[in-house]
């Protein structure tokens, strides 16, 4: 039976794949479940060795992502997006505990995300211990499209100085911009299949609430004018969270109008 298995989950990647998996070709099994890339995402996943399983629908990255623990035989389990790479440092550790495990202990990385360019360690972007390392038996992730969570009862450990899970999550204020819209539609899908309301006074709430938590009480303003535009950045994302539950998701129902209108009232104008 291996002993560590690497689950990624991919759609185009081709620009990002190769280097994830270097930082993990010391395991013992690389499993790639890709959902219908058209950049050489799956022959670059097959160049590093991995076993490529190509999924013909997009279920979410929570239940995607199941899928790929599905697939995995090792013991041990190390799930990475692909624009993620393990340093140095924290693979060797990886590779240390992996030899020598303790029973039911499952670990949190220090992950270490770029923005524009820019390491960013304030705002809430760092330290920020993700879940990755984990027993297979027992471990599932939640069904969540968005923001998906391993599930797991045991034990957690951090695995803080012994180098960096480096992210390199927006690389550019287009790509940014695109990954919000992206995020905050299946967030607010999300969201509203648990009951959450949206609406314009909300929206406008929580917006002005993340850029107060990220510029200010978590200082986001030492990572300088990239910190302000992050702060921007995370307000302008739950606001449209919370727009779309609204809008998008019925999130808050239409009000039904205080009287018919008369049959004399002018016509709505065409468009």
């Amino acid at each position: 039976m291996p002993e560590l298995s690497v689950v990624v989950i991919t759609r185009d990647e081709a620009a990002r794949l190769a280097r994830c998996l270097r930082s993990v070709a010391f395991a013992d099994e690389i499993i790639v479940v890709d959902s219908g890339s058209t950049d050489g995402t799956v022959e670059i996943a097959r160049a590093h060795g991995a076993r490529v399983e190509v999924t013909s629908d997009w279920p979410g990255f929570g239940a995607q992502k199941n899928r790929a623990l599905a697939l995995a035989r090792g013991r041990w389990v190390l799930s990475l997006d692909a624009d993620e790479w393990l340093d140095e440092a924290l693979a060797a550790e990886v590779a240390r505990i992996v030899a020598a495990p303790p029973a039911d202990l499952a670990w949190r990385l220090p992950r270490l995300s770029s923005f524009c360019g820019q390491w960013m360690r304030h705002g809430g972007w760092y330290p920020d211990r993700v879940l990755r390392l984990f027993p297979r038996e027992g471990a599932r992730f939640s069904d969540d499209r968005v923001h998906e969570r391993l599930l797991w009862s045991g034990l957690r450990a951090d695995l803080d100085g012994h180098g960096h899970l480096l992210h390199e999550s927006m690389a550019t204020l287009t790509v940014a911009n695109d990954k919000m819209n992206r995020y905050s539609s299946g967030r607010a899908a999300d969201l509203a299949a648990r009951g959450r309301r949206g609406g314009l006074g909300r929206a406008i709430g929580h917006g002005l609430w993340a850029f107060v938590r990220t510029w200010i009480l978590r200082r986001g303003f030492l990572d300088g004018r990239l910190g302000f535009v992050l702060a921007v950045h995370n307000a302008e994302a739950s606001y449209y969270r919370y727009l779309k539950i609204w809008l998008e998701c019925g999130g808050e129902p239409p009000r039904a109008p205080a009287s018919p209108p008369s049959s004399n009232s002018p016509s709505p104008p065409t468009r």
